[in-house]
C-alpha cells in the first residue's frame, strides 16, 4: 500500500480529470434511499454521465455533519431496513457494473459496532476505495487508518476554514485519496451564496499536500460548482442530488432526473468559463 495515497484509485480519477482539462465531481448519494436495488441503477448511471468518484451515504440515526435534506434521506433508508452489509452488497453489484472509485460517508458508530477490521476487509471485499467519517478525530483514527492502510480503502480526511495550520500539517500527512475541504461551518445543505474563505483555505490545503483538494457542503447549482472550481481539484455535490431523488421517489424519473443534474454540473466543470478562469490563475 502506498500510503501517501498518490496511486490509489481515487486519487488517480481526480488527477486524471485535472489531465483532461477539467476539474473532479464527486456526487453524493444515500446508499438505500429509497432503496438499495435504486442505489446501484443510479451509481452505474451517475459514472456514466461524468461523476469521477462516487461518495455513498451511510444511513445514521444521528447524523451530526447533515443537513435537513440527507438526514431526511437517512431515514427514509433506515425505515426501509438498510443495513451495512446491504450497502456492501450492493457496493460488489456497483463494482460489477463499473469500475468508478467509491467512497462510503458513514458515522463511526456504525463501523466500531461492526468492528474496524472486520469492517475494512469486508469492505475493501466489496470494492469500496476509500472513507470519509466525519465525527471521528484525527487523533483517534489510528486503527481504521491502519486498517485501511493495509487493504487499499483510503480514508479521506474533513479540514475546515477554522482548521489550525499546525492541526491542517498533522491532517495531511495523514490524509488519504484526497482533501475533503468543508466551504462552510455547519451542516450539509444549498446555499444561495458562497463561503469567502474558499481560496484561502485551499491555498493553506495545497502548501501541506500533494493529494487533490475537493470543496464540499452548500454546492447546489452548476454555476456554484463552475465559482467554486476556481479553487480546487474537485466538487462535491450532495444535497441538491437528495432533494431529487426525494422528489421523484417512486417514480421511473429519478434516476434519469438525477442523472441530467449530475451531467449539467459536470458540464459546468468542463466548459469554457472553467478553462478561463483556471488559465488566469
Amino acid at each position: 500500500m502506498n500510503k501517501d495515497g498518490l496511486n490509489s484509485p481515487v486519487t488517480l480519477a481526480l488527477k486524471e480529470a485535472l489531465l483532461r482539462g477539467e476539474k473532479g465531481l464527486i456526487p453524493y448519494i444515500m446508499a438505500g434511499d429509497p432503496g438499495l436495488d435504486t442505489t446501484v441503477e443510479l451509481a452505474v448511471a451517475l459514472a456514466q454521465s461524468g461523476a469521477n468518484v462516487l461518495e455513498l451515504g451511510v444511513p445514521f440515526s444521528d447524523p451530526v455533519a447533515d443537513g435537513p435534506a440527507i438526514q431526511a434521506a437517512a431515514q427514509r433508508s433506515l425505515a426501509a431496513g438498510t443495513k451495512l452489509k446491504g450497502i456492501l452488497a450492493a457496493v460488489g453489484e456497483i463494482r460489477c457494473r463499473s469500475n468508478i472509485p467509491l467512497v462510503l460517508m458513514t458515522y463511526y458508530n456504525p463501523v466500531y459496532r461492526y468492528g474496524v477490521k472486520e469492517f475494512v476487509n469486508e469492505a475493501a471485499g466489496a470494492g469500496v476505495n476509500g472513507l470519509i467519517v466525519p465525527d471521528l478525530p484525527p487523533e483517534e483514527s489510528d486503527e481504521l487508518l491502519q486498517a485501511g492502510d493495509a487493504c487499499g480503502v483510503e480514508l479521506v480526511p474533513l479540514v475546515t476554514p477554522n482548521t489550525p495550520a499546525r492541526r491542517l500539517e498533522m491532517i495531511a500527512r495523514r490524509a488519504r485519496g484526497f482533501v475533503y475541504c468543508v466551504s462552510v461551518t455547519g451542516v450539509t445543505g444549498g446555499r444561495s451564496g458562497m463561503a469567502a474563505g474558499i481560496s484561502a483555505m485551499t491555498a493553506a490545503v495545497r502548501k501541506v499536500t500533494t493529494l487533490p483538494v475537493a470543496v464540499g457542503f452548500g454546492i447546489s447549482t452548476p454555476e456554484q460548482a463552475a465559482e467554486t472550481a476556481q479553487f480546487c481539484d474537485a466538487v462535491v455535490v450532495g444535497s441538491a442530488l437528495v432533494k431529487t431523488m426525494a422528489e421523484r421517489a417512486g417514480s421511473p424519473e429519478l434516476v434519469p432526473a438525477v442523472t441530467r443534474q449530475v451531467r449539467e454540473l459536470k458540464d459546468a466543470l468542463t466548459g469554457r468559463e472553467v478553462k478561463q478562469i483556471d488559465a488566469a490563475l
